[in-house]
């Protein structure tokens, strides 16, 4: 979908009104419909059937969200981070992430939320619960204790089908996942959200084979009512093996239908590790996003790559126009996660960018770049990209055959390319895989990698030259730097004077990067802390 001109005014006064409830409220929903309920087959019981082999530490779903005629509205991301003990009691860490995305986050509601759920082991039940979220630039965290009944109280069977006990959003996911299911039964549970109490019935009502971008699945239909709420016609698509993976989820509103698709899938079984109580999450007070660390019990298979870099590394860069003045801007890189991508195994590597403060008053930007690599060669095989600059909206997807040497746009545009071409985000941290030692001496020549990039619709031939070894000041501190120059093949090879400074070691950290752009020199600068003395 492009967008040459702005949404009419009637258009956000009507939509943006409706969507702060309704897109927060949905895909809150989402997260409790990816099996908002929770099973009991025999309320006669006095235990519950639980399978604790679900809650396999190191698991992480990602969802892709559509929203009526927004076929990227948001993407919702479920990880379970670690098994330890957390706040003084055994417990299961689980943690999710939902953001909105495109014309959806640019235009009607820019959500970026995280939330944890602690579980108990033998119940999961939840006992703390913790959410972050990011609106107009803040970070706001709130926490809530479950305090769960106890004595009669806790007595199963007041109620034929009813679990009792609350549940957070998050917590309902994995435990109803947890439990035996099987055509025909019919459960309820209590769910929480924020500080209304919803009850919620299920009916497992068929069985169907779902297409998803990670593979084809064998499902149980699962059909969802809740006591209120904006979403009716609910449906939820099991796994029909012992895990219950939720790979599909549907429902119906008002303005339109949204549906939640599993998009990339990964599983790595660490050996069981203590860990101790985190410390309390505390958002950036400047509203950043919280940058990942890897959790002590995360296997070291999942993050540890033979690259110069990890899964979980986030760079977070402060972008000027200009010599002198405040930052105009920010942007973002991130080696997300390592999964299943479009049915292979891959890495999602992110970039966002956005001008901020006096700057979006001058030229508003909010761009997002997603692109899954090949974890050996880091060929990108898919690239999404989300524009918002000024007026104009483009959202684009490319498809890439790097067999072939051909890109298949999501408008059925063939692009033809030469083996071996990256994207704009791939070619930055393909870069940090090269040699790049400067001449060794004044009369050396310089070193010149060549790198074929895909810009934007057309294939293009990138230059990295090595030039010297210089000392660069970031935050008040001196770093030692390679000077690359990045020039290309357009018939004006150095027009956007592109310079790019990488720390002088292993990892070729992407410390600087300096441009010239019809606004002025631009400079984006690493975000680093200040050593602090032992």
């Amino acid at each position: 979908m492009t967008l040459r001109r702005p949404l009419p005014v009637s258009y956000h006064s009507n939509v943006h009104r409706k969507v702060t409830s309704l897109i927060a409220a949905c895909l809150a929903a989402l997260i409790l419909t990816f099996t908002g309920v929770l099973a009991q087959q025999k309320p006669e019981a006095a235990v519950q059937p639980f399978n604790a082999a679900v809650y396999r530490v190191g698991e992480r779903l990602t969802y892709d969200v559509s929203f009526a005629q927004f076929v990227s509205a948001a993407h919702v991301d479920m990880y379970i981070a670690g098994r330890g003990r957390y706040f003084d009691r055994e417990g299961i860490e689980l943690r999710a992430h939902v953001e909105t995305t495109g014309i959806v986050n640019v235009a009607l509601l820019a959500l970026n939320n995280d939330y944890v759920s602690y579980v108990d082991t033998f119940t999961g039940l939840p006992y703390r619960s913790q959410t972050v979220v990011r609106e107009a630039g803040r970070a706001t965290e709130a926490s809530s204790e479950y305090n769960q009944a106890a004595g009669t109280e806790a007595i199963p069977g007041r109620r034929a089908g009813e679990v009792l006990g609350t549940y957070d959003l998050l917590s309902t996911v994995y435990r109803i996942r947890a439990m035996p299911l099987s055509e025909g039964s019919s459960f309820s549970i209590n769910v929480r959200i924020d500080t209304q109490d919803y009850q919620a019935d299920v009916k497992i009502i068929d069985r169907q084979l779902i297409k998803t971008k990670v593979g084809s699945f064998n499902t149980l239909v699962a059909r969802v009512s809740a006591s209120s709420g904006p979403l009716s016609n609910i449906r939820v698509y099991l796994t029909e093996d012992e895990w219950h993976v939720p790979v599909l989820v549907t429902a119906k509103h008002k303005d339109g239908e949204i549906r939640a698709e599993l998009a990339a899938s990964q599983l790595n079984t660490p050996p069981p590790t203590a860990t101790p109580t985190p410390p309390r999450v505390v958002p950036p007070s400047d509203g950043r996003a919280l940058t990942p660390v890897p959790s002590p019990t995360t296997p070291v298979s999942a993050t540890r790559l033979n690259l110069p870099f990890n899964v979980g590394e986030q760079l977070n860069y402060q972008v000027f126009l200009g010599a002198t003045g405040p930052a105009v801007g920010s942007a973002s890189f991130s080696v997300a996660a390592r999964g299943r991508y479009f049915n292979r195994d891959g890495l999602l590597l992110t970039a966002t960018a956005q001008t901020t403060n006096a700057g979006a008053r001058v030229f508003y930007v909010n761009d997002k770049i997603s692109s899954y690599v090949d974890p050996e060669t880091l060929l990108p095989f898919r690239t999404e990209m989300n524009f918002a600059e000024g007026t104009w909206r483009s959202t684009r997807g490319y498809s890439i055959d790097q067999n072939r040497g051909a890109v298949t746009t999501d408008t059925r545009t063939r692009i033809e390319i030469p083996v071996g071409t990256h994207d704009l985000i791939s070619l930055l941290y393909a870069i940090r895989t090269f040699d790049l030692s400067p001449p060794s001496t004044a009369l050396s020549q310089a070193k010149r990698n060549a790198i074929s990039i895909l810009a934007i619709n057309q294939p293009r031939t990138l230059f990295v030259t090595a030039q010297k070894r210089e000392t660069i000041e970031l935050n008040g501190q001196k770093v030692p730097a390679l000077l690359l120059t990045l020039t290309s093949d357009d018939g004006a090879a150095d027009r956007l004077q592109l310079r790019l400074w990488v720390g002088d070691d292993y990892r070729h950290l992407p410390l600087r990067i300096e441009a010239v752009t019809p606004l002025g020199p631009v400079r984006a600068d690493l975000t680093i802390r200040a050593n602090t003395p032992r």
